[in-house]
């Protein structure tokens, strides 16, 4: 997949894991305006620390992104601040570019320090490597417990022309708001302040990478990035109501990249995509949704094909959402399976059909006002087990 016109990618190995290509760069040939959003998680990572202290410092500016996977330099304190900083330092003097505008991010172990001589002797190789096509091969270097890379893309108009927005994302467990262990770098054509770009990219997450959940965990390294090289020509996105075709474009990358995350949930088959409706405020929606999408029963029920439906509703039912029983209902796909707090009828056969398709919807109507929320939850199975247990062996 070609890049937005005013970037370059590379992906190469710097030997931080065994076998598999593990560094990333990404350059803003001229530049780029920039936001993010970082974990919300107290034990911030080296490079998020310093990420956020250089944005604000560029004022938005991005010249280039460093990512490594293998090793998240988490819980490393100075030492690893230090680590993050001589990656930044060599990245900005190999490129040319202002060291506080040079992005570092890292993914892999907690309470390792980056061994950042590797990725030094690397990036000489990462730079003669970049390409306006070498998203794929960068779109590797950042999985950890990943089956496969994670890009999506979309277009829209601006001024008579067609833009671009391309994101590449990296995530398969720690997977929860806000946000997830989750690498996103979005990148796009478009012209746009850093103010504008801020506003964009959250109202983007909140109908994403905000609404999934795998197994519960919210990691030390969690960044969205979204940088504008403004390739496209032409005045700045500004005010919040411009551009609603980049935004529209922004939000289906954004969700495209969520459920691929979700999708690829460690030993993940099935994604439950669910919906709660007839609250009576967002908060309770929410609350009853975030219950049924971290629900251990629901995610092995699900894992195991079973329409066990009673699992879900045990799980809206100590949410805190306030209901009458005798108003939800519950639908399968097309199926209804609960009307007014009581089975329905329906046959079983159908009910597993539904829920064992790689995709499963599912209603919760509480029937106490109008407030909607959306999840995207995976399953668990033996396989995520397996992994866990053995991911620094």
């Amino acid at each position: 997949m070609k890049l937005p016109k005013g970037f370059l990618a590379s992906g190469v190995r710097a030997g931080i894991r065994k076998k598999r290509p593990d560094l990333a760069l990404l350059v803003a040939e001229k530049g780029a305006n920039a936001a993010a959003l970082f974990t919300k998680n107290r034990f911030q990572a080296a490079p998020v620390i310093l990420g956020r202290r250089d944005l604000a410092r560029s004022r938005g500016r991005v010249r280039a992104v460093v990512v490594n996977a293998g090793c998240a330099n988490a819980v490393t304190g100075k030492p690893g601040l230090d680590a993050a900083r001589r990656v930044r330092n060599c990245a900005a003097a190999l490129l040319g570019f202002p060291k506080e505008e040079v992005i570092v991010s890292s993914t892999g172990v907690i309470g390792v320090v980056l061994p950042d001589a590797k990725i030094r002797a690397a990036l000489p190789d990462a730079k003669w490597r970049l390409s306006p096509s070498g998203l794929d091969a960068a779109s590797h270097a950042i999985l950890t417990t990943d089956v496969g890379p994670k890009v999506a893309q979309a277009s829209f108009a601006w001024m008579g022309r067609r833009g671009r927005v391309v994101g590449v994302a990296k995530g398969a467990g720690m997977i929860h708001p806000n946000m997830a262990t989750m690498l996103v770098f979005v990148m796009t054509d478009v012209p746009a302040t850093p103010a504008y770009l801020k506003t964009a990219l959250r109202g983007a997450a909140d109908v994403s990478f905000h609404l999934v959940s795998v197994d519960g965990d919210t990691s030390t390294n969690d960044t969205v990035l979204l940088m504008a090289s403004g390739a496209l020509g032409g005045p700045e996105l500004a005010a919040v109501d411009d551009g609603p075709e980049f935004r529209k474009a922004l939000a289906e990358v954004c969700r495209t990249l969520a459920w691929k995350m979700v999708r690829d949930g460690e030993g993940a088959t099935r994604v439950l995509d669910l919906t709660v409706t007839g609250a009576r405020t967002e908060t309770e929606a929410k609350a009853a949704a975030h219950a049924v999408a971290t629900s251990l029963l629901v995610k092995t029920a699900l894992h195991g094909g079973d329409p066990n439906w009673g699992r879900i509703l045990a799980a809206v039912g100590r949410s805190g959402a306030r209901f009458s029983e005798k108003r939800v209902s519950l639908r399968l796909g097309p199926l209804t399976l609960v009307k007014d707090g009581s089975p329905a009828p329906y046959r079983e056969k159908d009910a597993v059909r539904i829920f064992r398709r790689e995709r499963v919807k599912v209603v919760v109507d509480l029937g106490a006002g109008t407030a909607t929320a959306s999840k995207l939850s995976s399953d668990l199975g033996h396989d995520y087990v397996s992994l866990n247990a053995d991911y620094r062996s």
